[in-house]
């Protein structure tokens, strides 16, 4: 069971990962293609035409490739994770089926239109499309991403012991949780710096090689001004996020800091390397330091979760130990539980919902009334029967803790490298300034680094559980062989990694043959 819950995960993780290297481009993309049209409608100059239909044909090489790893994902929801899909099935399928039938489709078709329409189609009517194509690609991602927040935050549900299944009972409360629009914000304009930082590489690449000089220095002005301003997005949002996380997943948030025990006025770790054998709930007298060695900022982590300098942050001992008091996103303060008396609860409700659809079996009417309240009461705990130890709470605490300051500190340097460009192209001296340039090229392994990092903390922090509280990995994998999906798994990455190859191939003859 461990070897197939596992190598399911593992299968999950690299579809997405391959997945998210072609969707950001997608989205930011489509908007700075937009505009440069929209420079075009309004001047009439075939410079701007030019330079459009060059990105453009990026974009769409990109785009083919992102559908295809899209598709994989949302089947193996099915394939590989079939009792989650049950128990959620009513709620997490509705945005999934609004993408793939309004959004999908609006972005396919208008994609269409502004590929091949140019000579086809007025240019109001192509401006138009060009548009719709943008904004069809970031709908798609908001119904992704609404899916995605549920998980984190499940909202607007209720759980029907009929069906064992869980209900929709409010789409706003689902569709506009505060999880979801931060997420969406932070997700999509983190997207907008990727494509930004593209634009900017490949632009530099043609000065570096005095080659389509007008379109390089162009470009990066419209990528530096839209990027800039969505990064400052992302560090809003970002901020954001961690308030969120605090509130709904906080042990996601200590695993973020390698915070074990909490405190008042806790510090941010700005540099630092983990102790390797250091564990949750270590004897007393045997603690070991949770870092090897560390650089921190005094009182910011509480800043940044709690918007106080001296606001508690628990740590990962803490949550397990419960007893602190603790406000949720709702604005309820309560004594936090210990994961035992969690634990506890999660029982008596899974007991319960037995007890309910038995005695609806044998149609005793008083039996179901008091097993459904005890259900109702205890529910919010449900998936911790499935937790077999308090350890098994705790998410992979240094992949959680080093893709989170990995994504810190390039966000910081992807500050100073809008803040540089932006100034040397305003002063005219990019052409002569090679070293910026050949910063702007390396820049774009590492914007995607960051991108992954984001989504490695957001996912990986959140372990073990599919559904916050919920419902554990355990509970809902496939009732499939280990070996079946390993082949899959095998199949997928040579797969995978040959498109992704063929892609590059393809996206750099495309560059060097220019506009």
């Amino acid at each position: 069971m461990d070897s197939l819950i596992e190598i399911s995960r593992l299968q999950f993780a690299l579809t997405a990962i391959y997945h998210w290297l072609f969707v950001p481009l997608t989205l930011g993309l489509g908007f700075i293609i937009a505009f440069m049209e929209t420079k075009y409608y309004r001047t009439g100059d075939e410079f701007w035409k030019r330079t459009t239909k060059f990105w453009m044909k990026l974009f769409a090489i990109n785009f083919a490739v992102g559908v295809a790893t899209g598709i994989i994902l949302e089947f193996e929801f099915g394939t590989n994770w079939s009792n989650y899909s049950w128990f959620v099935g009513d709620i997490f399928g509705a945005p999934l089926a609004i993408e793939g039938i309004f959004a999908f489709f609006m972005e396919s078709t208008f994609f269409a239109v502004m590929y091949f329409g140019w000579e086809k189609v007025s240019r109001k009517a192509h401006l138009v499309s060009t548009w719709l194509t943008a904004f069809g690609t970031n709908l798609s991602a908001i119904w992704i991403l609404v899916a995605n927040s549920w998980m984190q935050y499940p909202a607007g549900m209720a759980f029907n012991p009929d069906t064992a299944r869980n209900e929709m009972v409010s789409f706003s409360e689902v569709a506009l949780s505060p999880v979801a629009i931060n997420k969406f914000l932070h997700t999509a304009t983190n997207a907008y710096v990727l494509s930004a930082i593209v634009v900017i590489a490949v632009s530099a690449w043609f000065l570096l090689k005095h080659r389509e000089q007008m379109l390089a220095l162009k470009s990066i002005r419209i990528a530096t001004i839209f990027g800039g301003i969505s990064l400052l997005v992302v560090m809003i949002t970002g901020h954001g996020s961690a308030t969120l996380v605090a509130k709904v997943q906080p042990m996601k948030l200590a695993a973020m800091e390698g915070l074990y025990e909490g405190q008042k006025g806790a510090p941010l770790v700005a540099v630092g390397m983990l102790n390797p054998n250091k564990a949750p709930m270590e004897q007393p007298g045997q603690e070991q330091d949770p870092y090897l060695f560390h650089l921190s900022m005094p009182k910011m982590l509480s800043l940044l979760a709690t918007n106080s300098t001296e606001g508690y942050v628990p740590g990962i001992n803490d949550i397990i130990r419960g007893g602190y008091e603790f406000t949720d996103i709702e604005g309820n303060t309560y004594i936090e539980p210990s994961f035992a008396q969690k634990k506890q609860q999660g029982s008596l409700a899974v007991n319960a919902l037995k007890e309910y659809q038995q005695a609806k079996a044998a149609g005793n009417d008083s039996i179901m009334a008091q097993a459904r309240q005890t259900l109702d009461e205890n529910f919010k705990y449900f998936g911790y029967h499935y937790i077999e130890k308090a350890e098994d709470l705790v998410p992979p605490v240094g992949i959680t803790f080093y893709a989170f300051h990995i994504m810190v500190g390039l966000g910081i340097f992807f500050i100073a490298l809008f803040v540089l460009y932006f100034l040397y192209e305003r002063k005219n001296r990019l052409e002569s300034t090679p070293w910026l340039l050949k910063l702007g090229i390396i820049s774009v392994p590492l914007v995607y680094i960051c991108s992954q990092a984001g989504w490695m903390v957001a996912e990986v922090g959140r372990q073990p559980w599919t559904i916050q509280n919920l419902l554990p990995v355990n509970a809902a994998v496939s009732g499939v062989s280990a070996g079946s999906v390993a082949t899959t798994f095998t199949i997928f990455a040579v797969l995978f990694t040959a498109t992704l190859i063929v892609e590059l191939r393809i996206m750099f003859t495309q560059i060097k043959k220019g506009a």
